[in-house]
């Protein structure tokens, strides 16, 4: 099994598997941005598991306005005024879209759980990488972070 230190995927690659993932999913632009992550309870965090030969954790936390811009965009609809089912599954998509390509950058023998959708930031202890991005409606964050 890969250590968390044998981890080898530098922040450019995911900021192109980032950028992939919102232009094909959502014809939206997002760039890195050196804007820091704080901890929120007026967030949505999508958490999806890694498991096998490398193990870990990927979260795509937003806002709830943004999760809801989201939802409209991939649908083609006006944006929710509020968070649904609709909008954390669209939530949960875009996530399961960004961990299928970590995985595939990962290693072979990776396995991606069904997205979970989380109200509030999520603490982590053993922080792999957490990268800011900005779209044209705000920040959206990745984080990675090797499994137990």
């Amino acid at each position: 099994m890969l250590s968390e230190l044998s981890l080898n995927i530098a922040p450019e690659d995911l900021t192109q598997i980032m950028q992939s993932a919102f232009e094909s999913m959502l014809d939206l632009e997002v760039s890195w941005s050196a804007a820091p992550w704080f901890s929120s309870s007026d967030r949505l965090t999508a958490v999806m598991h890694l498991a096998g030969n490398w193990s870990g954790v990927v979260l795509l936390e937003c806002s709830p306005e943004l999760a809801c811009r989201f939802a409209g965009r991939f649908l083609s609809i006006d944006p929710p005024a509020v968070v649904d089912d609709m909008v954390r599954d669209v939530l949960g998509e875009l996530a399961n879209i960004i961990g299928g390509n970590l995985k595939s950058a990962l290693a072979q023998g990776i396995h991606l759980s069904m997205p979970a959708i989380v109200d509030g930031s999520v603490q982590v202890g053993t922080l792999y990488e957490r990268l800011t991005f900005e779209c044209p409606y705000g920040p959206v964050w990745m984080t990675i972070m090797p499994g137990s």
